[in-house]
């Protein structure tokens, strides 16, 4: 058998494969890319168990214009630039697989806009292939879009289970984010129902008191 390369977006897809398990590993990656980005709040909507669509929005510090297509990229991030920032990093995520691998098995719409900006831009990359920059109506901050995860690796999607199912991982995944972080709101809705709806607390004293929820 004859030795090749394999074309980027294979390679791709086999990370993916690595990184997102199911709609909930997506969303978990997603999720910790906003608070890295420094959200106070995190919107989330779900439909059909994550496998039709899982939106996630935030007022973190955006994306720049010219820094959206390079996100969608392999191996870029803002954590670290050495081996040095490599020991010491202490960010949820640092390599930079988790939006092009998703991206590599999903339709994934990115629109941002960064602090300072007067507007916005979206990119989109279906299935590993990145459309032109569009200007974009956006608050400051970022919304990831993902539908359809796994539309092009049946393999992957015959192993998901029920849209309950699915959707159970999703709302575990959340609550674990929200108990560890106090200090951001959290909404979730599935199905255009809210499961989640958490405000920020401002300390230690306020986190003790009953936090306002939807379960």
């Amino acid at each position: 058998m004859t030795i090749r390369m394999l074309p980027p977006q294979l390679i791709d897809q086999i990370a993916a494969g690595e990184v997102i398990e199911r709609p909930a590993s997506a969303l978990k990656e997603l999720v910790e890319e906003s608070l890295g980005a420094g959200a106070k709040r995190v919107d989330i909507e779900i439909q059909a168990g994550g496998t039709r669509l899982i939106r996630i929005r935030d007022d973190g510090i955006g994306i720049v214009k010219d820094e959206l297509s390079l996100a969608l990229s392999r191996h870029a991030t803002s954590k670290i630039s050495s081996l040095e920032g490599l020991e010491r990093v202490a960010t949820l995520g640092f390599r930079g697989e988790a939006l092009p691998s998703i991206a590599s098995v999903a339709h994934l719409k990115l629109t941002s806009r960064a602090e300072g900006e007067d507007s916005g831009w979206s990119i989109e990359c279906d299935g590993g292939q990145l459309s032109s920059l569009r200007p974009a109506a956006h608050p400051p901050g970022t919304t990831l879009e993902v539908r359809d995860l796994f539309f092009n690796t049946p393999a992957r999607r015959k192993f998901l289970r029920t849209e309950r199912t699915e959707f159970s991982h999703i709302d575990t995944v959340v609550r674990s984010l929200s108990l560890a972080r106090f200090d951001v709101s959290w909404q979730l809705r599935h199905n255009q129902r809210a499961n989640i709806a958490l405000p920020e607390a401002q300390n230690r004293a306020e986190d003790e008191s009953p936090r306002s929820q939807v379960w």
